[in-house]
C-alpha cells in the first residue's frame, strides 16, 4: 500500500465514523506562538483542546506536515525524519480513549491488514499525581494485544506547561523473527500510533488541573507506518523516497548514512522554503540555513565540487507535490534559486573563516573572547569555527555547478 492510498484509507475510515477533515496547516505556527515549527498534529488545535468550539464539530481528522529539529542527530537511522506527515484524529470532549483505541485496532488489523500478532501496546502506569490508565489497559487485554505499563514513556506534553495527559502507544514488530520482549526492551518494536488522553493542563508550578473537556488526540506517522506495511527496513526505502533512490545515486554516489542525511535535509529544506521561510541568522530561517549547511558538509566530504544546482527538477517538484505545496508554478524555480544562493554564501563563509583562522592570533586554543570576536567582527558562528578547526569542512574550491 503506497502512502497516498494509506492517507485515503485513513481519512475515509474516520469520516465514516463522523469525523470532519480539516485542512493541514503549514509548518509555521500562528504569530506569537513560541515554537518555531509545528512539531505535532495537535499544535494548531491547542485552542480547541482547551475548550474553544471548533467550527467543524467535535470529531476531526487531518494530515499535518511536521518538523522536528530535536531528531536531527537521529536522522540516518531507520525511523526518523526531520520533516514528515502526521495522520491525526481528535475527539474534542466527545468519545473516550477506549473508543479511539478500538477504532485504531480495527483499522490496523481489518482495514490495513496488519497481523494482530505483530502488535504491542504501552499504557501509562500511574504516578504520584495521576493514577494508572486502567481503561486503556483493559481495552488492549480484551483485544488480545500485549500491553506494557510505563510512566515517563507514556505521558505526553508539548512543553513544560500546557495541555498534557497519559497516552497509549501502538507498536508494530519490525524484526525478522517472531515478536519477543516488549517495546522498552527491544527496539524492533516500532511506535506507529500515539493516543493521548488530553485531559490536563500543567501549570508553571508543576501542578495539574483539569481541562474544560476530556479530549482524545492521536497521531500516526505516515512514512513510518507505510514503511512497515511495505515490508521495508527503513523509512528511506518506502515509496516516498523512490525518486530519490532512483536519481540521486547517479548524480552523487554516497554511502547509505550519507545518502539518508542528504535526502532528509534536502527534502526538509524544500518543504520549509515551500511554506515561505527564507534563510537567515535567526529563528525559522536559521533552522533552514542549518539544514542546508549540514547536508552540504556531508555532500562535500567525498567531492567538494558537488553543487545543489545539479539537483534534478523531479526531486523538487515531487517533494512539493507530496506535501501539497504545488499551487505556485514558480515555486520550484524559487526553491532551486534559494538553495544555490545559500550554497554560494556558505562557500564564501568557509573561505573567509579559513583566512581569518590562519592569523597568528588563532593558532592556539580559542577562548570565549575569541569566539565572541570571530562572531561579532567576522560573522563566524561558533559551530562553524569549531568545524573548521576540527577539519569537518573540506576545501571546496569553486562554486559548484549552477543550472540556469
Amino acid at each position: 500500500m503506497d502512502t497516498e492510498h494509506l492517507v485515503r484509507t485513513f481519512v475515509e475510515y474516520y469520516e465514516e465514523r463522523g469525523h470532519r477533515r480539516i485542512t493541514g496547516s503549514t509548518l509555521l505556527p500562528e504569530p506569537g506562538d513560541p515554537v518555531l515549527f509545528t512539531s505535532a498534529g495537535m499544535h494548531p488545535l491547542t485552542p480547541y483542546l482547551e475548550g474553544r468550539p471548533h467550527p467543524l464539530g467535535r470529531r476531526l481528522v487531518n494530515v499535518q506536515r511536521c518538523l522536528r529539529t530535536t531528531d536531527l542527530d537521529e536522522v540516518g537511522d531507520g525511523t526518523h525524519l526531520t520533516v514528515f506527515e502526521m495522520l491525526g484524529t481528535w475527539s474534542l470532549g466527545d468519545y473516550e480513549g477506549s473508543q479511539s483505541l478500538d477504532w485504531a485496532h480495527r483499522l490496523l488489523t481489518e482495514g490495513l491488514g496488519v497481523d494482530p500478532g505483530l502488535l504491542h501496546a504501552t499504557v501509562f502506569g500511574g504516578d504520584e499525581q495521576v493514577g494508572p490508565d486502567s481503561e486503556s489497559q483493559r481495552l488492549w487485554e480484551e483485544r488480545g494485544v500485549p500491553v506494557e505499563p510505563t510512566v515517563d514513556d507514556n505521558w505526553w506534553s508539548n512543553g513544560p506547561v500546557g495541555p498534557c495527559g497519559p497516552d497509549s502507544e501502538i507498536f508494530l514488530w519490525s524484526g525478522g523473527t517472531p515478536p519477543r520482549s516488549t517495546p522498552t526492551g527491544d527496539d524492533r518494536w516500532v511506535e506507529v500510533w500515539n493516543h493521548v488522553l488530553m485531559r490536563h493542563r500543567r501549570l508553571d508550578d508543576g501542578r495539574l488541573v483539569p481541562l474544560p473537556q476530556r479530549n482524545v488526540d492521536t497521531g500516526l506517522g505516515l512514512e513510518r507506518l507505510a514503511t512497515l506495511l511495505q515490508g521495508k527496513s527503513s523509512v528511506f526505502d518506502c515509496d516516498v523516497f523512490e525518486p530519490w533512490r532512483r536519481l540521486l545515486p547517479t548524480l552523487w554516489p554516497l554511502d547509505e548514512p550519507s545518502f539518508r542525511v542528504v535526502c532528509d535535509h534536502l527534502r526538509s529544506a524544500v518543504v520549509v522554503v515551500g511554506d515561505g521561510v527564507r534563510p537567515s541568522h535567526t529563528g525559522q530561517g536559521y533552522v533552514l540555513r542549518r539544514l542546508i549547511r549540514r547536508l552540504l558538509t556531508v555532500l562535500w566530504r567525498d567531492d567538494p565540487s558537488r553543487g545543489l544546482g545539479d539537483l534534478p527538477d523531479e526531486l523538487i517538484t515531487h517533494t512539493l507535490d507530496h506535501f501539497r505545496q504545488d499551487g505556485d508554478p514558480g515555486l520550484p524555480g524559487l526553491v532551486r534559486h534559494l538553495l544555490v544562493e545559500e550554497e554560494r554564501r556558505f562557500r564564501r563563509l568557509l573561505e573567509r573563516g579559513r583566512n581569518v583562522l590562519a592569523r597568528p592570533r588563532f593558532r592556539g586554543p580559542l577562548g570565549e573572547e575569541d569566539f565572541h570576536y570571530l562572531h561579532d567582527t567576522h560573522g563566524l558562528p561558533r559551530e562553524l569555527v569549531t568545524g573548521l578547526l576540527g577539519g569537518e569542512y573540506p576545501e571546496t574550491g569553486g562554486v559548484g555547478t549552477v543550472r540556469s
